[in-house]
């Protein structure tokens, strides 16, 4: 079975940190690339940022630039992002997604995850 499963979702103040980590498990990480996406409510779907399986990263979002960053450990089979300089406006529901190719960066996968909320205190 395919399971990508997101958590460290939670409530932090602004200026604060939290790190994301989406465990996958029912594919071959180490082909995927993995893409993270937040949605707020009443608003589309965002991308955040995206690593390629070679860990080439694609970052768009000049919302989330020098301060979100995004790694993967391709052992424990484990994308994480971490957010720094934690905003308001960054409060959202966060999902990874994965696809063999980086059609994931622009939301085309072949799996998601379930999400985790974040949510950013003024």
């Amino acid at each position: 079975e395919v399971q990508l499963v997101e958590s460290g979702g939670g409530l932090v103040q602004a200026g604060g940190s939290l790190r994301l980590s989406c465990a996958a498990s029912g594919f071959t990480f180490d082909d995927y690339a993995i893409g993270w996406f937040r949605q707020a409510p009443g608003k589309e779907r965002e991308g955040v940022l995206c690593i390629s399986p070679s860990d080439g990263t694609t970052y768009y979002g000049d919302s989330v630039k020098g301060r979100f960053t995004i790694s993967r450990d391709n052992a424990k089979n484990t994308i994480y992002l971490q957010m720094n300089s934690l905003k308001p406006e960054d409060t959202a529901v966060y999902y990874c997604a994965a696809d063999p190719t980086t059609a994931v960066c622009v939301g085309v996968a072949d799996y998601w995850g379930q999400g985790t909320q974040v949510t950013v205190s003024s």
